[in-house]
C-alpha cells in the first residue's frame, strides 16, 4: 500500500503530468493507493469537490486511527518542531498515519521532507 496525500492526489485530479500525478495514476491503476484520515477530509472539504473525486475517494481504503495516535502525533510535532522547522498539525496528522501502518507516502508537498528526516517516514 502507498498512501496519498492531498498535494498529489489534486495533482493528479486537475489532469497534471509527469512525477507524482502520473505516480498517483500508476498506485491507483495496481489498486495499492490508500488514504490517511486527514487526506480524506482535506480533498472532500472542498465546496466545489465534484462527483468524480467522492466517488474516487470512497473507493479507496482509508488508514486506521489506533490507540495513542494523537499523543504520537504530538511527539512528532515536538520533535520536527524541535529542529527549528514549522509542522503543520494536517501534516503531522498525515505523517503519523503512515508511520503507523508503516506505508510510504506519496505526495507533491516537500514538506514531509522534513518528517522523513526527523522519523523514519518513507516518502514515495
Amino acid at each position: 500500500m502507498i498512501a496519498l496525500d492531498s498535494s498529489a492526489l489534486i495533482a493528479y485530479l486537475q489532469g497534471e503530468s509527469g512525477g507524482v500525478p502520473d505516480a498517483v495514476e500508476v498506485v491507483l491503476a495496481g489498486h495499492q493507493a490508500c488514504l490517511p484520515p486527514v487526506v480524506l477530509t482535506e480533498v472532500t472539504s472542498d465546496p466545489k469537490v465534484g462527483t468524480r473525486v467522492l466517488t474516487l475517494v470512497a473507493g479507496l481504503p482509508l488508514l486506521t486511527v489506533g490507540d495513542g495516535y494523537w499523543a504520537r502525533s504530538g511527539e512528532l510535532r515536538r520533535r520536527v518542531m524541535s529542529r527549528g522547522h514549522k509542522a503543520r498539525l494536517a501534516d503531522t496528522l498525515i505523517a503519523q498515519s503512515c508511520l503507523d501502518h508503516d506505508v510510504p507516502l506519496l505526495t507533491a508537498d516537500r514538506d514531509f521532507q522534513r518528517f522523513a528526516r526527523a522519523t523514519g517516514l518513507r516518502l514515495a
